[in-house]
């Protein structure tokens, strides 16, 4: 996942990020409401972790902002003990989550995945396209029941066309979960990790079809139709 996390807070924002990066995920700090909401409205990350109360701009501002401009991506809002209240503004603001500091770390991994799986429509860890399941607590694939290994990059683009099983996944959404606005990468830098993915899927019932000036949709081979 690209997760963005707006805090203020310097020990707090690079202890989630260590941890989360380790976990495999990747990850921008904004340390200010007004950086953190410009980045947010960007369109760039998967899921925002938010503090309420930023530095600029406030928690708020940035919630209401993000779903002003239409941001649909999914806030999971951390709050103090004695701002607990806070929480039902923010949810009715449209954040979809709220973690109470002090917090394990694990506990926040765990939250920001049931937060993105609801967000996709899915209701389980486990993704699974015909012979394909793709586990999204451990950032595993199996084919067939065998480990299918997979580049980083790689799992990224199978997991978000897992995801969206059976339909297709424009080119720009999957160039910009892979390398956001900060990283161009090479103009055929997609294709070669779809190309790369396809030869891994080769032999059995799952396949990525190319969708011309559209995109690209991973589908079970008994669901092609002649």
């Amino acid at each position: 996942m690209r997760i963005l996390i707006i805090e203020d807070s310097v020990d707090i924002a690079e202890a989630i990020e260590a941890k989360l990066s380790r976990a495999g995920h990747h990850v921008t700090l904004a340390q200010d409401g007004v950086t953190g909401e410009e980045l947010a409205l960007s369109g760039a990350f998967d899921v925002v972790v938010l503090d309420i109360n930023l530095p600029g701009r406030s928690g708020f501002e940035v919630m209401a902002n993000m779903r002003y401009g239409q941001s649909p991506t999914p806030v999971l809002v951390i709050t103090a003990r004695n701002q607990l209240d806070d929480k039902i503004s923010l949810l009715d603001l449209g954040a979809d989550d709220y973690i109470v500091k002090p917090f394990d770390l694990g506990e926040l991994e765990a939250r920001l995945r049931a937060v993105t799986r609801r967000h996709q429509g899915l209701s389980q860890s486990v993704v699974r396209v015909g012979p394909l399941e793709i586990d999204l607590t451990v950032r595993a694939a199996r084919l067939g029941g065998e480990p299918l290994e997979l580049g980083k990059r790689e799992f990224e683009v199978l997991e978000a066309l897992a995801a969206h099983s059976g339909n297709t996944v424009s080119k720009d959404r999957l160039y910009l979960k892979l390398f956001g606005h900060e990283d161009i990468g090479t103009p055929n830098a997609l294709e070669l990790l779809v190309s790369r993915i396809r030869k891994k899927l080769e032999g059995n019932d799952v396949e990525i079809v190319t969708h011309r000036g559209s995109g690209y949709m991973l589908r079970a081979r008994v669901d092609a139709v002649n």
